[in-house]
């Protein structure tokens, strides 16, 4: 179960975040598959923290010793008693706290590798009204928290507790008395504890939503920058963008005044338990009742909860911060296992969206409808059938829904209602979607590639470029398919980058392919090159193509005409162009705009 997110402004819906019953649940998911790692590692432990509790007896004998009066021989067993315990308390805890580590390691790149996959299948339309400043903020400071909190926090955490635990039986064990004094302490840290949870969990989780706001404010102003010059909204944008940063700022020295609180409250608590038992052994000794020696190894275990006690709740900080971070990322994988339904409907049995072969036509949308929230519909039960190997070009004005259509097409994205079938590809593709905005991975020309296909072979990889028009350059290389692209390699301008997609699509020889306004960012120089790759690349299969240039819809066997999210218009574009409809008024547009004389 999850709950909504709260917004960081009006325009964005954050992503949910996972009750604490929920976050728990899936915890307990994520350690299952190494239930023997814990308990080996916690046993591990539990013999080391018992073996460190034989330091403060001993230290006592040696203090009963002198006190006493007896001879310096006697010393010789308590101290070589004391080396012992020092050497196998250090050889158990390290085996304890590495086999711990191991186990946070382990959950954590299961947690990780969880998230990507469900991350990489929410719905495009939900990504889009949280913006990519939230997800972004949970993929990396979120999953950065817990992963300190894994490394650092579990195995201190652990062994704390069990100092904790242990050292308390051992003060009943010398005299209950002991025990009852050291408790006096307990309430004021309980009180603590509880004081400062209360309060970090909601503290922390504003805090991570006011950094996901602040990075997506950044995210737009950057991404914008040229836009934001060109109206001259530079101030607006700074206050915002400063606006944002005061809020994560404010949340930030909050929760530094909380750690100054917390810490405050636990010295009050060492000083009333440490005076508790320091004068029960004043008392105790005075009536005979236990050595010096004895009262000694009282106070110094009470000493020696100071390090555990206080670990253990200061550790609360991380461990609030990272169940915060948690929390939000089982979020996350919880609204991707389910499809969401339409605002104020409840969710349907089944998802809509088949893949199953229809019969006589490659793909078939029926009564696709689809709204990105309540009152926001783009599409109205849009039907569309594309024969084998047919090529149709959806072409319309801005924001008449053919975007939302392709990603429905390709599978990418839900519809609201309605069904598409499309068979299998000859490759294991059904459907391979190409968009204007193009991603070159980190690697070589070849691994990028084999992204489609890894079992492909380097002649394979070969006539997928050529088939693209893209051998040439990509031989030209200065180390042929072995360059380095992406981030910190060789960079590949539009044009190439979006012929690396289309090489890609051939290699995943799908049964549809759709194109989304594959050749936009390539510019007009490369636009005619592009538009002859992605031809080639198309050619023998089934297309669905979003034309923003209507050379494109010239060259497709059919053209749909979307308009407010409704087919308007539907045949060759021969015919629609002398139809003197909605194409047609696109088509003289377009070409007018192409031959009109460039005024002086």
């Amino acid at each position: 179960m999850t709950t909504p997110s709260p917004t960081a402004d009006d325009s964005a819906e954050l992503l949910p975040i996972a009750t604490p019953a929920r976050t728990r649940a899936a915890l307990r998911t994520l350690i299952r598959p190494d239930r023997g790692l814990a308990l080996t590692g916690v046993g591990i432990l539990v013999a080391a923290t018992a073996v460190g509790l034989l330091v403060q007896p001993l230290l006592g004998r040696i203090v009963d010793i002198v006190a006493e009066g007896r001879p310096a021989g006697d010393l010789t067993l308590p101290v070589v008693l004391l080396v012992a315990v020092a050497v196998v308390q250090g050889l158990t805890t390290t085996g304890g706290l590495t086999r711990t580590a191991r186990l946070g390691e382990t959950v954590l790149a299961r947690l990780r590798e969880r998230f990507v996959e469900r991350a990489l299948n929410l719905p495009a339309d939900r990504l889009e009204r949280a913006g990519a400043g939230d997800l972004t903020a949970r993929v990396t400071g979120d999953v950065a928290r817990i992963a300190e909190a894994v490394r650092s926090a579990l195995p201190e955490m652990a062994r704390s507790l069990l100092a904790i635990l242990l050292t308390l039986g051992a003060l009943a064990l010398l005299d209950v008395r002991f025990l009852l004094a050291a408790l006096l302490a307990v309430p004021v840290q309980l009180l603590t504890a509880r004081w400062y949870v209360r309060r970090a969990l909601t503290l922390y989780a504003d805090q991570r939503v006011a950094n996901g706001a602040q990075q997506q404010q950044l995210l737009e102003t950057i991404g914008g920058a040229v836009t934001v010059r060109g109206h001259r909204l530079e101030e607006q944008h700074t206050e915002r963008s400063a606006g944002r940063s005061r809020k994560a700022v404010d949340l930030t020295m909050r929760s530094v005044n909380l750690v100054l609180g917390f810490y405050g409250r636990l010295h009050i608590a060492e000083y009333i338990g440490l005076a508790a038992v320091l004068a029960a052994g004043f008392w105790l000794v005075r009536d005979g009742a236990v050595s010096i020696g004895t009262a000694t190894a009282a106070a110094l275990y009470f000493h020696s909860l100071f390090g555990p006690v206080n670990a253990a709740l200061v550790l609360l900080d991380d461990a609030q911060s990272a169940a915060a971070g948690l929390a939000r990322l089982v979020g996350v994988t919880d609204l991707a296992e389910q499809p969401e339904p339409e605002a104020g409907k409840a969710a349907p049995a089944s998802v809509p969206h088949q893949r199953t072969a229809p019969e006589g036509a490659a793909v078939t949308a029926h009564a696709v409808s689809h709204a990105y929230g309540p009152g926001r519909p783009v599409l109205h039960e849009v039907s569309l059938a594309l024969e084998p190997g047919e090529h149709v070009a959806l072409v319309g004005t801005s924001g008449a829904g053919k975007s939302t259509l392709a990603r429905i097409v390709a599978g990418v994205q839900q519809p609201t209602s309605g069904t598409v079938t499309a068979p299998a590809g000859a490759g294991g593709h059904p459907v391979v979607l190409v968009t204007q905005e193009v991603h070159v991975f980190t690697g070589t020309l070849a691994e990028d590639l084999r992204l489609a296909r890894p079992d492909a072979a380097d002649a394979d990889l070969r006539t997928a470029l050529a088939t693209v028009h893209a051998l040439d350059w990509a031989e030209a290389l200065p180390d042929g398919l072995a360059t380095v692209v992406g981030e910190g390699g060789h960079r590949l301008d539009a044009a190439r980058a979006q012929q690396l997609a289309l090489a890609r699509l051939v290699l995943a020889d799908p049964a549809l392919a759709v194109l989304d306004e594959a050749t936009a960012e390539a510019g007009s120089a490369g636009a005619r090159v592009l538009e002859r790759s992605a031809e080639a690349a198309l050619a023998g299969r089934t297309a669905l193509i979003v034309a923003h240039r209507l050379t494109q819809a010239v060259a497709a066997d059919r053209v749909v005409v979307l308009e407010a999210g409704r087919v308007v218009e539907s045949g060759p574009h021969d015919e629609l162009r002398d139809a003197d409809g909605p194409y047609a008024a696109l088509w003289r547009a377009w070409s007018g705009s192409r031959t009109a004389a460039p005024r002086p």
